[in-house]
C-alpha cells in the first residue's frame, strides 16, 4: 500500500469534502451535479458531445424510412452493450409503427459488427433498405460501401474510437457515451419513451466512466430496472435469484450483464435481445433459463481455458517478472481457444499478471483474438501500429479485438513485444491500490456509510470509496470458502468484523493479536434478515 492522505479532523463532513476532492470535485455546481445527477432526459448532444448536424441528419432520414414503409434493420452487437442498443432501437422504430427488424451477427459464422455475409442475409431476409448500426460501425468503411453499392443506406450509431478513414455515411457518434447511451440518445430524440434501464444495464455492463451523463444514466436507469414491470428484466432477475428493489451496479455487471453476453459468446444473442423486448411471461421465463443455462456453459468454459493458460505460462520463464527474459505483454495463442471466452480469459490473465493480454482464438487460415490491458498502456492504438497485417481491427485503450491471418501470429506477437517493452517501465507495470483516505477504525459508522451512499452508483471511473486503517489488531481469523481461499476477521478495537477475498494464504500469519494494516471499502452484510457494517479487505499487510 502506498501512502495514505491522513485527516487532521475526524468528521463525516471532513471525509465527504476529501471523497470529492479525490474525485475532481471542487466547485460547487459540479458537486450539486455529482451527488444529485438531473434527469438524462434533458442532456443535449452538446452535453454528450455528439454532433447535432449528423444527429439531425439520422433522424430525418428514419423519419422518410418510416413514411415510406421502407424496411429498417437494427444491425446490433453481439455483446450486452450490444444487444441492449439493439432493443431500444429496435423499440423507439417499433412504436413509432416502422417496418423494423433487429440483427445479430453470428460471432463466428459472421465476425464483428458489419460484415458482407450479414449484409448478405439481410437482403435476403428483410429486403431493407436502411440499415442502423447500434454499438458499431465506425471502423466498417469498405462494409458501408458494399450496403450503398446494393442500394442500401446505413446510419452509424458507435462509441468505439474511430479510425482514421471514416465510412461515408451518416454518423452518430461519441466515446462519452456506450453503445446502449448512443441508440438510447438517439433513441429519445424519436420518441419520449425510451428505454432509460436498458441503456443503464449497457453503460454497466461496458465498464464506460460512470461519471456525468453516464452517471445520470445509471443511477435514474437503477431507480426504474429496480420497479421495472419489463416481462424479460424481470424474469432474468428471478431466474438469477436476486430481489427486485435492492438491484446494485454490482448485481448488474456481475450477474445480470453475464447472463445476456452469454448467448452470444456460445449461441446466438438474438434471444437475449428477445427477452428483453417480449411480453409474454412464459416465453420470458423460458429464455431467462436458456440464457442461465447458457451462462454457466460460459463459466466452465472460462475457468478451462484459464486455467490451459496459466499452465502454459507457468511452464516457461518468458513472462517470469524480473527473470531476463521476462516479457511485458503476454501473447497466447491456441487451437482450443473459445472465440466467446478469450476476452474474458484475457482479464483474468491481467489480474493474475498485471500485463497486457492478448488472448488468441488460433484458426487454420484466420485467428480471432481479444486484448485486455494496464492503465498506462492504450491496448487499442498499439494494436492499429499493426495494422499492416491486420484483417480488422477495433476497440477501447483498455480492451480490444482484432481479426488477423494466422500466418502473420509470429510477426504479430514480436512486434506487440517489441512495442511494450518500449513503452511499459516498471512504474507502468506496478499495480496501484488508490486509498481516498486513512482513518481510525472506530470511525466506521451507520452515519460514515449512509453518506457513502450519496457516491452511488459506483462503477468504473467513481470507484467505491477505499479507505486504511493502520496497527489494527486481529482478534479472530478463520478460513471461510470451498477451498478456504478468504478469510473472515473479527478487528480490535471495534470488533468490526472484514471479509478478505483471496488472502486465506496469510492465515498461518493472522494469529490472535497479530497487527496489521489494512486498506478496505466499507459494506452491509446481510445475512438471515439481519444488517451489519462489514469491512471489504483490499489489501492486507502485517505491521512492521
Amino acid at each position: 500500500m502506498k501512502k495514505w492522505e491522513i485527516l487532521n479532523k475526524f468528521h463525516d463532513e471532513d471525509i465527504v469534502q476529501v471523497l470529492l476532492k479525490n474525485r475532481g470535485l471542487n466547485k460547487k455546481q459540479d458537486i450539486e451535479n455529482f451527488l444529485n445527477p438531473g434527469d438524462p432526459s434533458t442532456l443535449t448532444s452538446e452535453a454528450v458531445e455528439i454532433d447535432a448536424p449528423s444527429l439531425h441528419q439520422a433522424i430525418q432520414r428514419i423519419k422518410k424510412a418510416i413514411e415510406k414503409r421502407e424496411s429498417i434493420v437494427v444491425y446490433a452487437d453481439y455483446d450486452a452493450d450490444g444487444i441492449t442498443a439493439g432493443a431500444i432501437m429496435w423499440e423507439a422504430l417499433h412504436e413509432l409503427r416502422a417496418t423494423v427488424m433487429p440483427y445479430i451477427p453470428h460471432r463466428v459464422d459472421e465476425g464483428y459488427g458489419l460484415s458482407k455475409i450479414g449484409i448478405d442475409n439481410v437482403v435476403e431476409q428483410y429486403h431493407s433498405k436502411l440499415i442502423i448500426t447500434v454499438d458499431h460501425g465506425i471502423s466498417g468503411k469498405e462494409k458501408v460501401d458494399y450496403a450503398k453499392s446494393l442500394g442500401i443506406d446505413v446510419i452509424i450509431t458507435d462509441h468505439h474510437v474511430k479510425s482514421k478513414d471514416l465510412p461515408d455515411c451518416t454518423i452518430v457518434h461519441t466515446t462519452k457515451l456506450c453503445g446502449a447511451g448512443v441508440s438510447w440518445f438517439l433513441a429519445k430524440e424519436l420518441t419520449p419513451s425510451s428505454s432509460l434501464e436498458l441503456a443503464a444495464i449497457g453503460t454497466i455492463a461496458d465498464m464506460v466512466p460512470l461519471v456525468g451523463p453516464n452517471r445520470a444514466i445509471v443511477k435514474h436507469g437503477l431507480e426504474i430496472i429496480n420497479k421495472t414491470n419489463r416481462v424479460g428484466l424481470n424474469a432474468l432477475v428471478k431466474e438469477s435469484g436476486l430481489t427486485k428493489g435492492e438491484l446494485s451496479v454490482f448485481d448488474v455487471s456481475h450477474v445480470l450483464a453475464p447472463r445476456l453476453n452469454a448467448m452470444g459468446r456460445l449461441e446466438h444473442a438474438l434471444d437475449a435481445l428477445r427477452l428483453l423486448c417480449t411480453h409474454r411471461k412464459e416465453r420470458a421465463m423460458e429464455l431467462a433459463q436458456k440464457l442461465g443455462l447458457t451462462n454457466k456453459e460460459r463459466q466452465q468454459l472460462t475457468v478451462d481455458t484459464t486455467a490451459h493458460a496459466l499452465e502454459i505460462i507457468k511452464g516457461t520463464s518468458l513472462f517470469k517478472q524480473g527473470s531476463a527474459l521476462g516479457k511485458k505483454l503476454i501473447f497466447l495463442a491456441h487451437e482450443s481457444y473459445n472465440q466467446g471466452v478469450i476476452g474474458l480469459v484475457a482479464g483474468k490473465l491481467v489480474e493474475e499478471h498485471y500485463l497486457p493480454t492478448i488472448v488468441v482464438s488460433k484458426g487454420e487460415l484466420i485467428s480471432k483474438a481479444s486484448a485486455r490491458s494496464i492503465s498506462g498502456f492504450n491496448i487499442v492504438e498499439a494494436i492499429r501500429q499493426m495494422s499492416d497485417i491486420l484483417i480488422d481491427v477495433g476497440g477501447h485503450p483498455m480492451a480490444a479485438g482484432f481479426t488477423v491471418e494466422t500466418k502473420n501470429l509470429g510477426v504479430l506477437q514480436d512486434r506487440l513485444e517489441k512495442l511494450a517493452e518500449k513503452e511499459l517501465d516498471e512504474e507502468k507495470l506496478t499495480r496501484v491500490l488508490k486509498v481516498d483516505a486513512e482513518i481510525p477504525l472506530e470511525f466506521v459508522t451507520e452515519e460514515l456509510w449512509r453518506k457513502l451512499q450519496d457516491f452511488q452508483p459506483f462503477g468504473f471511473g467513481n470507484p467505491e470509496p477505499v479507505f486504511a486503517t493502520r496497527d489494527v489488531k486481529v482478534k479472530d481469523a478463520r478460513l471461510v470458502g470451498s477451498a478456504g481461499k478468504h478469510l473472515k476477521l473479527r478487528l480490535q478495537p471495534t470488533a468490526m468484523e472484514a471479509i478478505a477475498f483471496n488472502f486465506g494464504s496469510l492465515y498461518g500469519k493472522l494469529q490472535p493479536n497479530a497487527v496489521v494494516d489494512i486498506a478496505y471499502s466499507i459494506n452491509r452484510d446481510t445475512w438471515n434478515g439481519n444488517s451489519r457494517l462489514q469491512l471489504k479487505i483490499k489489501d492486507i499487510q502485517l505491521s512492521q
